[in-house]
């Protein structure tokens, strides 16, 4: 994929909190937060990136959880790539109840972009586009401040 300006789109998964998703406290288990977490972002990754086989989890800069997520709770998580490099693509997360629009979790992921033969880094040539949304704008810039610590 060369050099293309992408608009970053959202995209959304929903899921059902049942019982074999709880903890012993009775709320969402955070191993199945992180794993519909990640799958979640990597989704955003590869469809922007526009080959799955290409885009490798490199890090979880965080998953942070504002309120217990219940039994019965109909979740949305919403995926955006908000930063990239020359082979890395960062997704934020944000996951919040369909039923109530209450924010739950959020955090952000980085993946690279490898050539799936080699396995070696292979630049994408993704390029954020231009926004005026101010959700967007913020994480963007947290995005980048996850770097600035690096």
């Amino acid at each position: 994929m060369g050099g293309c300006c992408v608009h970053m789109r959202k995209y959304d998964s929903i899921h059902l909190v049942k019982s074999e998703d709880l903890n012993h406290h009775g709320t969402l288990f955070a191993a199945r937060t992180a794993s519909w977490f990640v799958e979640s972002a990597f989704a955003a990754a590869a469809a922007t990136h526009k080959n799955s086989s290409e885009v490798l989890c490199r890090n979880i800069h965080g998953m942070s959880f504002s309120i217990p997520v219940s039994l019965g709770d109909v979740i949305c998580f919403s995926s955006r790539v908000v930063r990239t490099g020359n082979t890395s693509i960062t997704v934020n997360v944000r996951v919040s109840s369909a039923l109530s629009g209450t924010k739950q979790v959020s955090g952000f992921i980085t993946f690279v972009t490898i050539d799936h033969e080699t396995g070696k880094a292979r630049r994408h040539g993704i390029t954020l586009d231009d926004t005026n949304d101010e959700e967007e704008l913020l994480d963007r810039a947290e995005a980048n401040r996850l770097f600035e610590k690096v």
